[in-house]
């Protein structure tokens, strides 16, 4: 909640307006971008627009970019299982397709049974603490555990967790570099990175809070990162949302529906969905972690998008989703 002191805005005086008619004071730390054929434009409050946020499972439509890539590449192909690239041994994981991880299809659970979900959330909610540390031999070891149920739709971040590593290994390097060498370096996102630990963080990396205005730890770790691990500016997501829009960034393809997630009314590409919302179609990812909210959203054939990115874990999936509704109609005026 904000404190009662002023918060100093930077950048687009009238988006952030119009964010704050939208979110009220419910979020102090908070920042959004639009694209549009007519510009781009970025407003922040509380953070300069260079401060990085955690994009929590938007990291996921990063690791759908990712996929979509490799498959253009041929370093993988449709059948390819995770047992290709991570050493599974003869565990039934070793045979779920990366393709199947990619639209959480994969009979996986949302996270491994012996990673202790439910002690972990009490430990967030009590103290705050980030419930994913893991490295990556740890995750191979749950994967080794972990049993597969029948292929259907169920939101997995252990697939998307493994599906990240085992497209690196394919690549022959660590998530954490095809991050950066196939999405930040070639789109020139200088604030766009994967920490493992809190010592990775940059300087002055904002810390987010809950809905009470606690700080939470940062939900760092080699496991993590394509699930949940990233970082990034308010610019760089802008940059990032202006790319996937004109088709420059890397693995454009995932963002294109492929299968239905929960019913017709929201179908699946490598991770990113798509929605009727007000007869447009709107292609999107949310993203929470302990302390932080965001949402990127792609009216695709208008042109337009928008990020908003908040250091309070309250959902700004509405904003978000009414703030592109603005936008697109501007646009259509």
């Amino acid at each position: 909640m904000n404190d009662g002191r002023p918060t100093v805005s930077y950048g687009d005086e009238r988006l952030m307006a119009r964010l704050r008619d939208l979110v009220g004071d419910r979020h102090p730390v908070v920042a959004a971008a639009t694209v549009s054929p007519r510009g781009m434009a970025v407003a922040s409050a509380g953070a300069p627009p260079g401060a990085d946020f955690e994009i929590g499972s938007i990291s996921k439509g990063i690791t759908g970019l990712l996929y979509a890539d490799a498959l253009a590449r041929e370093e993988i192909g449709t059948a390819s299982t995770l047992g290709e690239f991570l050493p599974l041994g003869e565990v039934p994981a070793a045979g779920v397709t990366l393709a199947s991880l990619s639209t959480h299809r994969s009979g996986l659970p949302r996270l491994p049974r012996s990673s202790a979900p439910l002690r972990r959330t009490f430990s967030l909610w009590r103290h705050g603490t980030n419930p994913y540390g893991e490295d990556l031999e740890r995750l191979l070891t749950q994967a080794r555990e972990v049993k597969v149920g029948k292929p259907r739709a169920r939101y997995s971040n252990l697939g998307f967790e493994l599906l990240g590593h085992a497209l690196a290994r394919a690549a022959g390097t660590s998530y954490r570099e095809l991050v950066h060498k196939r999405i930040a370096e070639p789109l020139g996102l200088g604030v766009f990175y994967t920490p493992a630990t809190p010592d990775e963080l940059r300087p002055g990396a904002i810390i987010g809070t809950n809905k009470a205005g606690r700080a939470q730890q940062p939900w760092t770790g080699e496991a993590l990162g394509p699930a949940g691990g990233i970082r990034a500016s308010i610019e760089d997501m802008a940059r990032l949302t202006s790319a996937l829009l004109d088709g420059t960034a890397p693995g454009t393809a995932a963002l294109d529906p492929v299968a239905n997630l929960s019913g017709p009314a929201v179908r699946i590409g490598a991770a990113w969905l798509t929605v009727d919302a007000d007869k447009r179609l709107v292609t999107w990812h949310n993203g929470g972690t302990g302390g932080f909210r965001t949402w990127l959203g792609l009216d695709r054939a208008a042109g337009t998008g928008v990020v908003v990115m908040s250091a309070t874990s309250v959902s700004v999936d509405r904003p978000g989703f009414a703030l592109l509704a603005r936008l697109t109609g501007e646009e259509g005026r």
